[in-house]
């Protein structure tokens, strides 16, 4: 499967920088959905965000997905890679 991956950065209520990819069926091109995904994803933490429209959030490339990706995307529609000051 190939997946598209979306470099994201999103800022932390406390001012740190988050930086995580969203990774996604190469087919979708709906920005609105990925964005959704990334605030499902963000919607889990114990603090608050900027909102991703107002982020920097966009196409990076694409790539050939791992197993573990494959079953994520299945089960929740995408998944994630956390860089930094994701916890």
């Amino acid at each position: 499967m190939n997946i598209a991956v979306w470099d994201t950065y999103v800022k932390r209520e406390d001012g740190l920088q988050m930086h995580f990819d969203i990774l996604v069926p190469s087919s979708l091109k709906d920005t609105d959905q990925i964005y959704e995904f990334a605030n499902q994803y963000l919607n889990q933490k114990d603090f608050k965000v900027e909102d991703v429209r107002t982020s920097r959030c966009q196409f990076c490339h694409i790539e050939q997905a791992t197993e573990e990706t494959v079953r994520a995307v299945a089960k929740k529609g995408f998944d994630i890679i956390e860089f930094e000051n994701c916890y």
